[in-house]
């Protein structure tokens, strides 16, 4: 069997103000001509469809015109479940009506997960769609008081799934979950408060693949009997603390006794987005890095003194300069303290200002040309 798979669209986000509709178009066009190449059996999205409970329009219809492309055009089944920024009943509306074209939302926790069966030469393939919910709605539908955080509810969920399972079948599990070890980004919503929001890598023990969502970073977690547990990571990089990674799907190929073998199949984004620094005369100057002008940045300026205008400066040739920071300078604390400002002289102001500005001592002929100022502003005072 070969399927797809991917997360964490978060249609609908904005990045530093700015709407990302047009980025995430222009990526998942490349995921329907993937899929269009591919043919995979399925494409498996493990939630956060969109970026929060109440999408704006046009995420609504970016989304429609995918899903009609894949499942009527390419008669590609999709297998889509909620993550924790989606809303579960509005994700789940006509998920029933939806099934029959082989489009199967799953929204709404419910306390039988039933597989969705596919065929391949090797015989069947269960997937099993398992939407994120809280703890609280899991104890409630399951009656179990041995639920109180996200590892009790994903044992309890998926000891269920594995208690119904035939021996002998291949299973895949499609789940939003935080699990302990995976890499975080600063752009995911915290599922919990401390470490009660994890769930262990054990709880997915006996399925062949687990198609997982809710981190942004693509990465691949194992140990305790588990098969294949793997994050496909976010449709672009919705932070610049990703700026150094890659953003990719994952074309899995599953033989018949379960054993995947998966690649990451890396997309361009309509824009980057990146970190750079330097003198601002030499990030205006022209240059390789102004070749991504449209790119999104983060830009540390590097010029020890004020700069005036800085970011309207930089966004004539960047025009998407989301953050601009200043490099942090040691400065000459204690003996900024020690300046009694009632009965300090304009120099001794200017020269502690400058220290604080550069970080560097005020010279000889910096100090002479201060007193030259001062005394000329003196001397109009006094002849007016």
């Amino acid at each position: 069997m070969r399927f797809i798979h991917t997360a964490d669209w978060h249609l609908g986000r904005l990045f530093h103000g700015g709407h990302l509709t047009d980025d995430q178009a222009h990526v998942l066009e490349q995921l329907v001509d993937l899929c269009r190449e591919v043919k995979p059996d399925a494409l498996l999205v493990a939630g956060d469809v969109y970026d929060r409970a109440v999408p704006p329009p046009e995420a609504v219809g970016l989304l429609d015109d995918v899903l009609s492309r894949l499942v009527l055009d390419l008669e590609i089944p999709v297998v889509m479940i909620a993550g924790n920024h989606d809303s579960p009943g509005r994700l789940h509306f006509g998920a029933r009506l939806l099934a029959g074209r082989r489009l199967y939302v799953s929204g709404q926790f419910v306390s039988q997960c039933e597989p969705i069966i596919f065929n391949d030469a090797h015989g069947p393939v269960h997937v099993y769609a398992l939407p994120y919910a809280e703890p609280s709605t899991v104890r409630c539908g399951l009656a179990s008081d041995a639920v109180v955080d996200h590892d009790s509810a994903m044992r309890a969920i998926v000891n269920g799934i594995r208690a119904g399972h035939p021996a002998g079948v291949r299973s895949i599990l499609v789940a939003h979950a935080f699990v302990a070890g995976g890499a975080g980004c600063e752009s995911e919503r915290p599922l919990s408060v401390g470490g009660a929001g994890t769930v262990d890598v054990s709880c997915f023990a006996g399925f062949d693949y687990v198609a997982l969502g809710h981190l942004h970073r693509p990465q691949v977690l194992s140990g305790n009997g588990a098969g294949a547990v793997r994050y496909s990571g976010s449709l672009l990089k919705y932070s610049f603390d990703e700026a150094d990674q890659t953003k990719s799907v994952t074309v899995v190929e599953m033989d018949g006794q379960g054993v995947c073998r998966c690649e990451a199949i890396a997309f361009s984004p309509r824009r980057e987005v990146r970190r750079i620094s330097g003198l601002l005369a030499d990030l205006l100057a022209p240059s390789p890095e102004s070749n991504g002008k449209e790119d999104y940045l983060e830009v540390t300026l590097l010029d020890q003194g004020p700069v005036l205008d800085a970011v309207g400066r930089l966004r004539e040739l960047y025009p998407n300069v989301a953050e601009l920071k200043r490099v942090e300078r040691k400065l000459d604390d204690a003996g900024v303290a020690r300046l009694d400002h009632r009965k300090a002289t304009d120099l001794e102001l200017f020269r502690a200002f400058f220290r604080h500005v550069t970080a560097q001592d005020l010279g000889p002929p910096q100090e002479s040309a201060f007193a030259g100022v001062v005394e000329e502003m003196r001397a109009k005072e006094r002849s007016s």
